[in-house]
């Protein structure tokens, strides 16, 4: 389940699975991908979830249905980085699994102190997708990734915040107003300034 909520120039998608832990669908990712395409003339998205976990990634059930193979994730990320306004992940817990491709995607990472972030692909027989292991070196560097990729290592929010792999570390009462506080000068600047600048800054992608 995804919300969508427009704060004047922000655009915020919420994952509203909490019972759940956030654990995405097929659906749910259709829904992502329909709000992102949605949210391309605002001038900063927010990715948070509701409860105390980001994401665990694919609903299980799902996933041995087929869904930890599909292109949807993908074309996920892909639509988020392709973003021409500011995007942030708020993470307001623990994220994993292929929940973290779409969290690499975004300019910025900030997280609550509780936050964990890991991604079991290896030990369940899958490939993470193709731009995943990308976007993460580019972020906290090769040998990090394989920490994470082959090793199977869990990231506290200190260890992330050290490798760089999140901006911010701040508690949970702060963090969406910190999140809408990191989109205000995007939201004051003018729009083709904004987006020229943002397309001169290097792109995890590669």
């Amino acid at each position: 389940m995804i919300d969508v909520a427009a704060f004047g120039m922000i655009t915020q998608i919420t994952l509203n699975r909490p019972d759940k832990a956030n654990a995405l669908t097929e659906q749910m990712l259709r829904d992502l991908i329909a709000a992102v395409d949605g949210a391309k003339d605002a001038a900063a998205v927010i990715l948070t979830g509701e409860g105390r976990v980001f994401s665990a990634g694919a609903d299980l059930d799902a996933a041995r249905a087929g869904l930890a193979v599909s292109p949807l994730w993908e074309e996920l990320s892909n639509a988020i980085s392709a973003l021409p306004g500011l995007s942030i992940a708020a993470l307001n817990g623990t994220v994993a699994g292929g929940a973290t491709g779409m969290v690499l995607a975004c300019d910025l990472r900030i997280a609550v102190p509780e936050a964990k972030f890991f991604y079991p692909v290896m030990k369940h027989g899958f490939l993470p997708q193709p731009s995943d292991p990308v976007r993460m070196a580019a972020l906290i560097g090769p040998a990090r990734t394989k920490w994470m990729l082959l090793a199977g290592q869990k990231a506290t929010s200190e260890q992330a915040l050290s490798f760089g792999l999140v901006d911010e570390v701040l508690p949970q009462h702060d963090l969406m107003p910190r999140a809408h506080e990191l989109c205000a000068d995007c939201i004051a600047a003018d729009q083709a300034t904004a987006h020229a600048i943002k397309r001169l800054c290097p792109n995890q992608r590669r």
